[in-house]
């Protein structure tokens, strides 16, 4: 692929929304991860490090110690200015607010996790006049996997069109850090949770057949191009086809001409 290119394209869409909105600038929440790092970095480049500012959101216990270094180090590199808070102080107030709290149950605590860091972001970018910059890249947002107003929750997506695997090309284009590169995707929701393990397929995988599906092909052709079986193909069409919800705004109820008629 034409990194430099796709490079300078990506800053240019950062600069026209962040103009758009007559925003200041961006808020980022800088995991460690990849596509953090590599959204902050295209950030920078974009609008300068005046203009970005980073939030690392650990859970004590939970977010691993390496995680919370590599996203310091990232700031630090950038010279962007960033702030680190600890969100399991916040979730504190939910398990002793909600009688139904359960920590056992993976799904929905780690959800109330990724939506509290959506508030936090949102609160320094409306404290600041900026825009929230998510991470989520298209492999992610095909399939569903991230959290519908969580991380899902933001203002506008620079990686948005970059499937996970290229998103580790422009990563060494930019001189994104082998020790970022090479770690395994978490979202870090509860403790050795990894993406892979979680959606049961690898991103290579993933985004071979999504490319297919992208195409229009059907499971039987798409199998028979990638080498995968049947199975593997119709499980990622299913992921895909139930997400949908996600990636559409709430249904609305509109009400038919006849019967806001006055009678």
């Amino acid at each position: 692929m034409k990194w430099t290119a796709i490079s300078e394209y990506i800053q240019e869409f950062i600069r026209e929304k962040v103009s758009e909105a007559g925003a200041k600038g961006v808020v980022i929440g800088l995991s460690g991860g990849v596509d953090s790092t590599v959204t902050a970095h295209l950030a920078v480049k974009a609008l300068s490090p005046e203009r970005v500012y980073g939030l690392i959101l650990p859970e004590k216990g939970i977010t691993s110690q390496r995680d919370i270094e590599d996203a310091r180090m990232v700031a630090e590199s950038l010279k962007i200015q960033y702030r680190e808070i600890n969100i399991g102080d916040i979730l504190e107030c939910y398990k002793h607010s909600l009688e139904i709290y359960d920590p056992k149950n993976k799904l929905p605590t780690g959800n109330l996790k990724a939506r509290i860091r959506m508030t936090v972001l949102y609160y320094h970018a409306n404290s600041m006049n900026r825009l929230v910059a998510g991470t989520g890249n298209k492999t992610e947002l095909m399939v569903g996997y991230f959290t519908k107003y969580g991380d899902g929750g933001v203002d506008i997506l620079p990686l948005g069109g970059l499937y996970k695997t290229d998103v580790y090309g422009l990563a060494e284009h930019l001189g994104v850090p082998d020790r970022i590169i090479r770690k395994t995707p978490t979202a870090g929701l509860w403790p050795g949770q990894t993406d892979e393990e979680e959606m049961g397929i690898t991103y290579r995988e993933l985004d071979s057949i999504l490319k297919e599906i992208e195409s229009g092909d059907d499971i039987y052709r798409i199998s028979k191009i990638t080498g995968f079986s049947l199975d593997m193909v119709e499980k990622v069409f299913k992921m895909v086809e139930e997400s949908s919800h996600k990636r559409l705004l709430p249904p609305s109820a509109e009400i038919p001409d006849d019967l806001k008629e006055e009678r």
